[in-house]
């Protein structure tokens, strides 16, 4: 049996006023359709096409716990996940 990997992810906004919180079964397909604004809806209306935290995991229902954990939490505890693991903001698409 081939394992899949499944990915909770945060992205921004070039002015980085909005946090969207994610999950996907792959991430490098994903991003590009965030970035190119394929989806209308929320992340299409605020160009939300910065990828600043992923995390992987091994099942679709970690994945999606841990997305509805993030997503419950303050924007607070959402900034200090992103600042504790890309302390630079950086675009983490670019190494995808």
């Amino acid at each position: 049996m081939e394992s899949r990997m499944y990915y909770v992810y945060i992205m921004t906004n070039i002015g980085r006023t909005v946090l969207y919180t994610g999950v996907t079964n792959n991430l490098t397909r994903r991003v590009g359709q965030h970035k190119l604004l394929v989806h209308r809806g929320f992340t299409c209306r605020y160009h939300v096409t910065r990828l600043l935290y992923y995390e992987a995991h091994g099942s679709i229902r970690e994945a999606i716990s841990r997305e509805k954990q993030i997503k419950g939490g303050s924007r607070a505890k959402k900034l200090a996940l992103v600042n504790e693991n890309n302390p630079q903001w950086r675009d983490l698409a670019v190494a995808l």
